[in-house]
């Protein structure tokens, strides 16, 4: 299997976002807990223009790495692993196994508590961090397993997007999303009538992000449905699509990803930090991820391609299912993100925020390790 252009472009950049996020981390958690703790964890907390700086970060910066992502899902449906329905069903079935069994899972411990609320928090993947790990891995990566994990982590990620919007909304006001729908499709016009300049769009976009900011829709939102308005054209380098695709890689993540980790594992642990995951919440995230995602996409991948609705790509073996799978279960950005939507108690986002560190952890070492062993089997598995 050949990968396309933009596919190694964004795959490149995904693998050093994924390392850049992991050392962002590694600081932002010694400097949480060094001498420096109050100053560091305090700056996040300042406020600039009525909201602390983590709101801008997790409200408005967040919204341009939606609105990537959006233009990612955009151009794999129509040019990429997505655009054949014979290839995009696998990691489609892959991608709902891979939601559905993690968020029962969660549910199975939390299920008629306060904190079922969470259920949402194990289902989604990190692209970057996932996609990091696995270029660890060198060239013996075969190419459709590249791209399955990367289509996978995409519909993964619009999944928990869609997750966001119907369940994770306050009181909604319908004049604002009323006002959002019609300059949507005032863009929509836009759009057909083949006006490929990119200021009308980004001008709408940003109205759009404020009245969405205040109709109890998350504002994040905005970013994926912008994304579908933006002239794609045919696809190349000189469509209005492609170059705002190209222009937000480097800054989502190498700025806004690296912020948005920062901001939000400003954790000061306690030395008695590992009593307040002895509870529901904590034993759903961390086994939501850590055994619920592989084992939902290892079983609805062999539901797919027994039911004959998908097949397996050449050189693409059942045991680097399951090491995907593994690695799908570093939840991180999203995890953290839904988290903070879940949850207002603070004590319930500080431990949240921990079993997900755990369980990301946890999910990236064991799927490097087997993958490594897998890849360095001269015949491979099954």
């Amino acid at each position: 299997m050949k990968l396309t252009k933009t596919f190694k472009a964004f795959f490149e950049n995904e693998k050093s976002g994924g390392l850049l996020l992991l050392f962002v981390t590694i600081v932002s958690l010694y400097v949480a807990n060094s001498s420096h703790a109050t100053q560091y964890i305090s700056f996040w907390e300042k406020d600039f223009g009525g909201h602390p700086i983590t709101h801008w970060i997790n409200d408005g910066l967040m919204t341009i790495f939606f609105l990537m992502i959006g233009l990612e899902l955009e151009r794999e449906i129509y040019h990429g692993e997505l655009s054949n329905i014979k290839n995009a069903s696998l990691p489609i079935m892959a991608a709902f196994g891979g939601m559905l069994i993690p968020a029962a899972t969660y549910l199975a411990f939390n299920f008629g508590l306060p904190s079922q609320k969470g259920a949402g928090i194990p289902m989604a993947t990190d692209i970057a961090f996932a996609i990091g790990i696995l270029s660890l891995l060198g060239n013996k990566v075969p190419a459709s397993l590249k791209v399955f994990l990367t289509a996978l982590a995409v519909i993964d990620d619009l999944g928990a997007i869609i997750v966001i919007a119907v369940f994770y909304t306050s009181s909604i006001s319908f004049l604002n999303i009323g006002i959002v729908l019609a300059i949507w499709g005032f863009l929509f016009i836009l759009n057909r009538m083949k006006i490929y300049n990119l200021i009308p769009y980004l001008i709408g976009g940003a109205v759009m992000w404020y009245l969405m900011l205040n109709s109890g829709i998350h504002a994040t939102i905005t970013g994926v449905i912008l994304a579908f308005v933006i002239p794609f054209g045919d696809g190349s380098e000189k469509s209005s699509s492609y170059k705002l695709q190209h222009f937000l890689h480097a800054p989502v993540a190498f700025i806004i990803l690296p912020l948005f980790a920062m901001a939000n594992t400003c954790i000061a642990i306690a030395p008695n930090w590992h009593e307040g995951l002895n509870n529901p919440n904590a034993f759903g995230i961390v086994l939501g991820l850590t055994i619920g995602k592989p084992l939902g996409i290892l079983l609805f991948s062999s539901i797919g391609v027994s039911a004959g609705l998908c097949a397996l790509p050449k050189n693409l073996k059942w045991a680097h299912i399951l090491g995907a799978g593994m690695l799908a279960g570093i939840g991180f950005t999203m995890s953290i993100f839904i988290t903070l939507l879940a949850f207002k108690d603070p004590e319930a986002i500080l431990y949240s925020k921990i079993s997900i560190l755990i369980a990301s952890v946890l999910s990236g070492m064991l799927g490097f390790s087997y993958l490594k062993f897998t890849l360095s089997e001269k015949k491979g598995l099954i």
